[in-house]
């Protein structure tokens, strides 16, 4: 634990405990609490040194003898979707995405429970009860918003000017007036330079529309369409199948040694 004056937060290490992404590898992560006393620029200042929060935890890697887990950002002026990217956009053109408070719902959860027991039942969220949900959703002193993707009837798939959005920092003024079920659920956090992609999940049975990847496009869209420069993905591990999807989105720059780097080609990394 660290302590550097009474407005410095205090910082805590955890214990090492099996890596989740590398094998016969121990992880441990540095923590501090996020407050309600803090303000939005300490949490920002955390992000741009690697941090990621959890509900009202922010924290980061600190492994002993391993720095394989990288912060990455799009860089979102100079993105350019991949042919395979345009395929995915166009599968999903039909989904339509409005921006709520981050406050969680019964649709929601039951989505939540659909991906996580099809995609990742071995884990610990499987397990997590409608109340641990709304905890992740809710617990946050920081400015946090959902993404919600639903595919609208035919008769509301675009506006009647035309436009699939209509775009502001603090909310968005259309929202489909009629939809089916709910497909896709991202949290995301509001920074200054950007948007984070904290946690999404998404209708597990439609593997053949790469949901995953269309919910980075569209965040990415979003960010470039109310002038923000980067989308957060969070850490990327070279080795780790469950983290290849990241390198997928260039150019973008990847934290080394307190500094952002941009890498505009895979094999460079």
């Amino acid at each position: 634990m660290t302590k550097q004056g009474k407005d410095f937060p205090e910082f805590y290490l955890t214990r090492p405990q099996p890596c989740p992404y590398l094998p016969d590898r121990d992880e441990r992560k540095l923590f501090t609490h996020l407050g309600p006393d803090g303000s939005v620029a300490d949490f920002d200042y955390l992000h741009q040194e690697g941090f990621r929060r959890s509900q009202t935890i922010a924290y980061r890697p600190q492994c002993e003898h391993c720095s394989a887990c990288i912060s990455v950002r799009i860089r979102v002026d100079d993105f350019k979707r991949s042919k395979s990217q345009k395929r995915v956009w166009n599968n999903n053109k039909s989904l339509m995405a409005a921006r709520t408070d981050a406050l969680s719902s019964a649709e929601q959860y039951a989505l939540f429970k659909a991906y996580v027991e099809t995609r990742h039942n071995d884990g610990g969220m499987a397990e997590m009860n409608l109340f641990e949900y709304q905890a992740m959703i809710e617990d946050s002193f920081v400015d946090s918003f959902i993404r919600e993707y639903r595919e609208p009837n035919s008769s509301s798939s675009i506006r009647p000017d035309g436009e699939r959005y209509s775009y502001s920092l603090s909310s968005e003024s259309y929202k489909p007036k009629a939809a089916s079920d709910l497909i896709a659920v991202a949290l995301c956090d509001l920074l200054s330079d950007g948007i984070s992609l904290v946690y999404s999940f998404f209708e597990p049975n439609l593997h053949s529309r790469s949901i995953g990847t269309y919910i980075i496009l569209e965040t990415i869209d979003y960010a470039r369409a109310v002038g923000l420069p980067y989308v957060y993905l969070g850490y990327w591990v070279k080795g780790s199948q469950k983290m290849d999807y990241k390198i997928k989105f260039l150019p973008q720059d990847h934290l080394i040694n307190g500094e952002w780097v941009r890498v505009d080609d895979a094999s460079e990394i």
